[in-house]
């Protein structure tokens, strides 16, 4: 008849597993943006595609590579597409 606590194991473990996952994931993503920073310039025409804005001026320079970041974005847009799965 005494009061035993609850078993709270049936709670955190699972947390504690899907955290574990986070945790890898992020780590993957670190890792990842590091291979990108690392090879990046060595990767053909990334940056300098069609479509990529750039003005040039006497003292002035801009330049906004639009069609690279919608290629990234749409790469990175399978790439988590397929993880979800």
């Amino acid at each position: 008849m005494g009061c035993t606590p609850p078993d709270h194991r049936d709670t955190i473990f699972p947390m504690l597993e899907q955290m574990g996952k986070m945790l890898l994931l992020f780590a993957l993503v670190l890792f990842v943006l590091g291979l990108a920073f690392l090879f990046g310039s060595r990767i053909p025409y990334l940056g300098r595609l069609p479509g990529d804005i750039r003005i040039e001026r006497d003292g002035f320079a801009f330049y906004f590579p639009l069609t690279t970041c919608l290629l990234i974005s749409l790469l990175l847009s399978v790439v988590f597409w397929l993880l979800r799965r």
